[in-house]
């Protein structure tokens, strides 16, 4: 934009070169009227002029000098104009960059700044901009995963609480772990199955808990083993996510009325590959992969409590039974003993005591089953307790019958050899006994075959008696079988009260790296760490007396390795109701216990690593705040150069063109818009071949060379070559051609001198 004195200035350059042509006149003058001695005055220079026909040439001097004047100073304006725009165009970028760089200093990370293609600090602050705002993208995530990673942590130690404080009430410790697990993953509704196998040909699930909206649900729901959605889980022992919930299948009931749940999930509570029960959960909205995980973890923990609260349930129940019935089978085989003691003495004293044997045999009637077999092992005579034992209805149905008829064939073998020394006189039997009842039963018996012998010395006949003991051998064999199952699925071991190990099971051994063999040199103190050794004597000091303990604990294997369990000490008593034994049940927990620690050690890790970020980030603020004295520097830098370079501008007259390195126009000056006769708007951006026709090309190889991007540049030398305008005038011009390489960047900037002469 031309300024308001613009014709000020041309005038000015006009009047000066008038006055410089009339001083120039003034001076030739003098000196031609010095030299041909004329009189200083008008008349001299009248008589000059006809001495000197050329001085009339001379006297257009002024106005020569006055219109050169004028044109001079004409493109000393607009060439000073021209820069004055550059220099405004570079301050309006300057503080457009100024601006970008305040707003990444203040935290604005989406400001928007288009650096140049040649603006490397733009670029490098821009590059800058981008990595702090994918840094705070990826701190965000990783707080994210944090806040996930710590309500996880923080979720299992709530359930670890509720399943250590609930774990002897099963319906209270399943309402707690659905209502707790409802609330914490934000669902609408849950409820939880529990497996009840006590009678294997009866095998169902039953809704022990029932939650929703912040409401205990009471429910007594029955599902057979296999059916529906909580069958199907438990069968495949799989999880199960439903997104698309058959209308009707689940109402969420709530103050604003019923709606069919979006999402259902049923996991299945596993342990050892075997399911104890299925919870389910239902929501309107999916929960986040994170949940899932967390339920599954969850359900993992609830399974291991719910069996070991069923194995010490079934333990103490069995060990409650047990010592009833040993103390029944003690009383019992004290009778025994007692009744065979009599019945010896009464077959020694037989023959002197008849009457007295006979009123035995009747009292033995009543109590005890009898027989009589031959010596061939025919039936002679059998009581009434024998004939209802064995499910017979009369004497009729046994006399003369063998007695292997009334006995297993698989015990036949070791029952033949021990009748066989019998029929010969020998010893008498007593022991466990096994009979085969007229439908196929088992009754056992604790029994006494004696011979029973004649005068001479000779067996007459074998006299059986015995006691029923079916239902004591058949509790203790499903014992037996309950206790094999608990060995086969949970770690067992016996400690004297004193500490030293009794017995272990093959789960306790393996476990421990050891064989029974070493074990049985170890106590309970011995195979903890020195550091647990005053944790442990005060833990069996309380076992001892009478106060089981119950919870985490860990020991050392042979291997000097550390294992966890979640354990019981139970101390049992003897008949005396004195300290017998101390048995220990427990499950290996050694990597739900690693994973704990893990997560702690974690979560320290990224507390460090928060500190970490906090450092760096005042870091960044630094180097934030040096780069932008470094951007004020460069600044101040750039205003000098710019001041410098408008100095040497200001009386520059030759045409500048510069291209890149693919021919492309740069730059083109007032000077090279006045030379080709056109203007830099259509030339910028241009080849550099709209300003030499191609007849000129081909003549010339310098501006050949020039304006072909594959060529090498004839660069530093001086050539005369001559160009057409727009107009089609040859003008004759000197042309110097130089190269400038900034990085790979490669351009080049010819100086084109007008050497025509205008005359007039």
């Amino acid at each position: 934009m031309r300024p308001k004195n613009y014709l000020f200035n041309y005038t000015k350059g006009a009047l000066f070169g008038l006055l410089l042509g009339v001083l120039i006149v003034i001076a030739i003058y003098v000196a031609g009227i010095i030299n041909f001695d004329f009189a200083l005055n008008f008349g001299g220079v009248k008589d000059l002029h006809r001495n000197l026909p050329f001085i009339y040439l001379i006297d257009f001097i002024p106005l020569a000098l006055g219109v050169l004047g004028f044109f001079v100073y004409k493109k000393y304006s607009e060439k000073l104009i021209d820069y004055s725009e550059t220099l405004e165009k570079s301050l309006h970028k300057e503080r457009k960059l100024y601006r970008f760089v305040e707003k990444l200093r203040e935290g604005d990370v989406d400001a928007e700044y288009t650096p140049d293609e040649n603006d490397s600090l733009g670029k490098a602050i821009v590059s800058l901009r981008n990595d702090i705002k994918q840094s705070r993208i990826e701190e965000q995530k990783r707080k994210e995963e944090d806040k996930q990673r710590n309500w996880a942590v923080e979720g299992m130690a709530l359930f670890g609480d509720i399943l250590r404080q609930n774990n002897d009430n099963l319906e209270e410790l399943t309402f707690q772990v659905i209502k707790n697990l409802v609330s914490y993953v934000g669902a609408n509704q849950a409820a939880f199955y529990l497996v009840e196998d006590d009678d294997e040909s009866d095998v169902h699930f039953r809704m022990t808990a029932c939650y929703a909206y912040e409401r205990r649900k009471y429910a007594d729901k029955i599902i057979p083993w296999g059916d529906g959605l909580v069958g199907a889980c438990a069968l495949e022992k799989e999880k199960i996510i439903l997104k698309k919930i058959p209308q009707g299948y689940l109402n969420i009931t709530s103050g604003l009325g019923k709606a069919n749940p979006k999402y259902l999930v049923l996991v299945p509570l596993k342990m050892n590959d075997k399911v104890h029960g299925v919870i389910e959960l239902a929501s309107f909205d999916p929960l986040e992969d994170y949940k899932e995980e967390f339920i599954d973890k969850v359900a993992e923990s609830v399974a291991t409590t719910i069996a070991t609260v069923k194995i010490n349930i079934r333990t103490a129940k069995l060990l409650k039974e047990s010592r009833e019935q040993a103390e029944e089978l003690a009383l019992k085989e004290e009778q025994m003993r007692q009744n065979m003691e009599e019945l010896q003495a009464t077959q020694e004293e037989a023959s002197r005591q008849s009457a007295k044997f006979i009123s035995f045999s009747n009292s033995v009637n009543h109590t005890m089953i009898r027989a009589d077999f031959g010596v061939d092992g025919t039936l002679l005579y059998a009581n009434t307790k024998f004939l209802q034992k064995l499910e017979y209805a009369s004497n009729s149905d046994v006399e003369g019958k063998h007695i292997s008829m009334f006995i297993n064939k698989k015990d036949r073998e070791w029952f033949d050899d021990i009748w066989n020394n019998l029929s010969k006189g020998g010893k008498h039997f007593e022991g466990d006994m096994k009979l085969l009842t007229r439908n196929g039963n088992d009754l056992w018996t604790i029994a006494t075959f004696t011979c029973v012998r004649t005068e001479s010395g000779g067996v007459d006949k074998i006299l059986f008696l015995a006691i029923d003991t079916t239902e004591q051998k058949q509790l203790s064999l499903d014992y037996e079988g309950q206790i094999s199952a608990l060995n086969r699925s949970s770690i067992k071991a016996e400690f004297s009260p004193t500490g030293d190990l009794i017995d272990a099971n093959e789960k306790f051994l393996l476990t421990l790296s050891y064989n029974l063999n070493a074990a049985k040199e170890k106590s309970i103190f011995d195979l903890v760490d020195e550091a647990d050794r005053k944790n442990i004597e005060r833990i069996w000091d309380d076992v001892i007396h009478g106060i089981p303990y119950e919870g985490q604990f860990r020991m050392n294997n042979s291997n000097g390795e550390v294992r966890w369990f979640r354990c019981t000490f139970t101390a049992v008593n003897d008949m005396y109701d004195e300290i017998a034994k101390v048995i220990l049940i427990a499950n290996d927990i050694t990597r739900e216990k690693l994973m704990e620690i893990e997560t702690q050690k974690q979560t320290e890790q990224l507390k460090r690593q928060e500190e970490q970020l906090r450092r760096n980030e005042i870091e960044l603020n630094k180097k934030l705040r040096e780069a932008k004295e470094e951007v004020r520097n460069q600044f101040k830098e750039i205003e000098k150069v710019k001041i410098r370079n408008e100095k040497t501008l200001e009386g520059f007259l030759d045409a500048i063109v510069t291209t890149d390195h693919d021919g492309i126009v740069q730059f083109f000056n007032k000077a090279a818009e006045e030379l080709f006769e056109i203007s830099r708007e259509k030339v910028i951006g241009q080849s550099v071949r709209m300003l030499f026709p191609e007849e000129v090309a081909k003549s010339d190889p310098y501006i050949a060379a020039y304006i072909d991007p594959n060529k090498e540049k004839i660069t530093g030398q001086r050539k005369e070559v001559t160009i057409i305008t727009k107009s089609g005038n040859e003008i004759p011009v000197l042309m110097l051609i130089t190269e400038a390489k900034v990085g790979r960047e490669i351009t080049h900037t010819a100086f084109i001198q007008n050497i025509s002469v205008d005359l007039f």
